[in-house]
């Protein structure tokens, strides 16, 4: 049929850019929070959904089945288990509210606590998606500093009170704690305590996204602040995307029932009830064999990636080794623009996450990269990260060594 009506002159202005006609993942992908394929537990969801059906399957003939408009029981029963087992939190079932995908819980957490003009910290390096849904807002977001341990509280204690000077009161702090996107830092226990005493004196509340709490293999499992002392103005927000399969879209969100129940008025369009289903039947009986698999995967993945970059950037790259996750976080030298680079090196089929998209500052993270190690093939991952530095080299000059080899001059 032909386009015959305009409709783009009906658009109204500030979209974002319109989505390109998909044709494929490129050739070396290293974007996105996708997951290892070959980790989905396929056999498993199948019986699972089978299991489930059989058993609730009625439960579909009405909007929330029988569980009411917090999500499916089972599901959200299996969340708080979960909880107190490994992160040493103490909530019942009614505390936590399922949505479609973490990102859905931090938008409705928006939705009920801000107004455009309102004051937001989050840390200087963070995940795009809550930057961008926050700006959409046209919410101020200012930067709190990071370093090799998370979240550095005596610079958050700074920004403070260089806020509270101007009589700014921030709206909350958002940080994710365990295994940080994009910089995998942990917040240690310490600091956890430290942080909830400096928010809780300045009346601020906590969002705390622990979307990648669960993939953590070379440190113990932090308590969660949620189960903390002193953590009544703490948000806490997880995922299924991230351990189990990204395209289930699956999240929640565990916070003080007014705060809660505001949250379920504004959640408008419901979860999908079947993936509900069958994720509560497959983790309430394999979450722990699962968990561990994606992790010796992830692991095993993380340090291929971490051998080719060491072969072909040597001391070019900077990086810390992530303890888990999915994404290493890369600083080049001053003089790599990485919005450049990821447009010359998507012509060649490597594709990353350029750092200014996950900075709260652009300019700061200009040298900085993100890399996603979970979806490529270990061969891929050599691969890609071959053709990078090759690329690199090419645009910057940068490195000029490889695997002990010199480069030649550009």
């Amino acid at each position: 049929m032909a386009e015959t009506f305009d409709f783009e002159k009906l658009f109204n202005s500030g979209l974002p850019a319109a989505a390109p006609k998909w044709g494929g993942f490129p050739k070396y992908n290293f974007v996105g929070g996708h997951n290892d394929p070959n980790g989905i537990p396929i056999e498993g969801l199948i019986a699972a959904t089978e299991r489930v059906l059989r058993r609730r399957g009625k439960t579909l003939a009405t909007y929330g089945q029988d569980s009411g408009p917090l999500g499916d029981r089972e599901l959200r029963a299996f969340i708080a288990d979960r909880l107190a087992r490994y992160r040493g939190v103490s909530v019942t079932s009614d505390d936590v509210l399922i949505t479609s995908g973490s990102s859905q819980a931090l938008e409705l957490i928006n939705d009920v606590l801000l107004k455009p003009g309102d004051v937001v910290i989050a840390e200087e390096f963070t995940y795009q998606g809550a930057l961008n849904r926050l700006r959409a807002r046209n919410v101020v977001v200012v930067g709190a500093p990071l370093d090799e341990g998370g979240l550095n509280i005596a610079g958050l204690a700074s920004v403070l009170k260089e806020l509270g000077d101007r009589g700014v009161a921030p709206k909350f702090v958002y940080t994710i704690p365990t295994v940080q996107n994009p910089t995998s830092s942990v917040l240690n226990v310490t600091r956890r305590e430290q942080l909830l005493a400096l928010t809780r004196e300045h009346g601020v509340p906590v969002v705390e996204d622990e979307c990648y709490a669960d993939l953590l293999w070379d440190s113990e499992w932090p308590k969660s602040m949620y189960g903390m002392e002193g953590a009544e103005h703490v948000i806490h927000v997880g995922s299924f995307s991230k351990y189990l399969a990204p395209a289930l879209r699956l999240g929640y969100a565990v916070a003080p029932r007014p705060l809660l129940s505001q949250m379920a008025g504004c959640k408008s369009v419901s979860t999908g009830a079947l993936e509900q289903m069958v994720v509560a039947q497959f983790l309430n009986t394999h979450y722990a064999e699962h968990v561990e698999d994606m992790m010796v995967r992830l692991k095993e993945k993380r340090d291929v990636l971490v051998a080719a970059l060491e072969e072909h950037f040597g001391t070019a790259a900077e990086f810390t080794v992530p303890p888990g996750g999915i994404y290493l976080w890369l600083k080049l030298p001053p003089e790599v623009d990485t919005l450049k680079l990821s447009d010359a090196a998507l012509k060649e089929g490597v594709a990353f996450n350029a750092g200014p998209h996950w900075s709260v500052d652009g300019e700061a993270a200009k040298n900085h990269l993100r890399l996603c190690f979970a979806n490529p093939t270990k061969a891929q991952i050599r691969e890609g990260v071959a053709k990078l530095a090759e690329v690199c080299h090419r645009e910057t000059g940068i490195p000029s060594l490889s695997a002990n080899i010199r480069r030649p001059t550009p």
